[in-house]
């Protein structure tokens, strides 16, 4: 399948500066000189990824080598351990700066409620556009996305992230508004996840949706009150695009609207529904599945 005729290259938006900014900055100076963590960044600034927190998240960072890493802190005063003992290693191999600082000190820049005593600053994750997720899929396999509608809370995101690592998916769409971005929570829940996954930011899933359909790839929404079941679905060989929505209110009507499917998960319990990374998961490994199936 060629490439349809590209459009030209989008204009980026200006973004509005604090006339305060400088009071901002010296505060946030003297809150790390009192010990104070830092709040989450509040406005858009991109995906984001660029400070990556815990462990197994930043040994993954190190050992994808996919992106320049500025420097790693290692808190003092710990006990031994083998993962510590690997991200030094990997930091001399490439040459990044490793900085052994007190306890106080690295979580009074930590963003995470545990940093295991390890933080990373790094380059942000640069988004790819949304065409080359369907058409550059290595190993010429059938795109599989996952699309993220409005998804909040950062352990689901990062959950999400992480099974669909594990799954097989080649790609991720996210809104560029009214979504969570790669924080530090994000990195550390999808536990070195975001290293090896491409992502696309849309300015809005309803317009993704309609282009992802006229590329070919189905789009399926997950909504529990769907007649339709996942199950029933021949998704073996065809290009995938699994569609979750907001936590509490689901996919929006416009996001359904746009959707080539509705389906559900069954369930034969009183809980209302699942859990929407505990939903996405069996979603995603029931495309898993069946292209296992398909291909045997």
């Amino acid at each position: 399948m060629s490439r349809p005729p590209q459009r030209g290259p989008r204009t980026p938006k200006p973004t509005s500066s604090s006339k305060r900014g400088g009071q901002a900055v010296r505060a946030r100076q003297a809150a790390a000189a009192r010990g104070e963590r830092r709040p989450a960044r509040s406005r858009d600034d991109g995906l984001g990824g660029d400070q990556v927190e815990g462990r197994r998240a930043v040994r993954e960072l190190l050992a994808a080598g996919s992106r320049t890493v500025q420097r790693v802190l290692i808190a003092s005063g710990q006990d031994p351990s083998e993962q510590l003992d690997e991200i030094e290693i990997l930091c001399q191999g490439a040459r990044v700066p490793l900085e052994l600082v007190s306890r106080a000190r690295l979580e009074s820049l930590a963003r995470t409620d545990s940093s295991q005593g390890v933080l990373a600053l790094t380059r942000p994750i640069d988004p790819v556009d949304l065409d080359d997720l369907v058409y550059d899929v290595p190993g010429g396999l059938a795109p599989f996305l996952l699309v993220g509608a409005g998804i909040t809370d950062p352990r689901n995101l990062g959950a999400l992230l992480r099974s669909a690592e594990c799954a097989g998916v080649n790609g991720i769409v996210l809104p560029r508004h009214r979504s969570a971005r790669l924080s530090p929570t994000v990195a550390k829940t999808a536990a070195g996840a975001i290293e090896h996954l491409r992502f696309a930011t849309v300015p809005g899933i309803p317009a993704g949706l309609e282009r992802l359909s006229k590329l070919g790839v189905m789009t399926i929404g997950m909504a529990g009150e769907a007649k339709r079941s996942l199950f029933d679905l021949d998704l073996g060989n065809a290009p995938i695009a699994l569609v979750l929505g907001e936590e509490e209110r689901g996919l929006a009507p416009l996001v359904r609207r746009r959707c080539d499917e509705l389906v559900s998960i069954p369930q034969f319990g009183e809980v209302e529904s699942l859990n929407v990374s505990v939903a996405g998961a069996v979603a995603m490994y029931e495309v898993t599945r069946q292209r296992i199936a398909a291909n045997r």
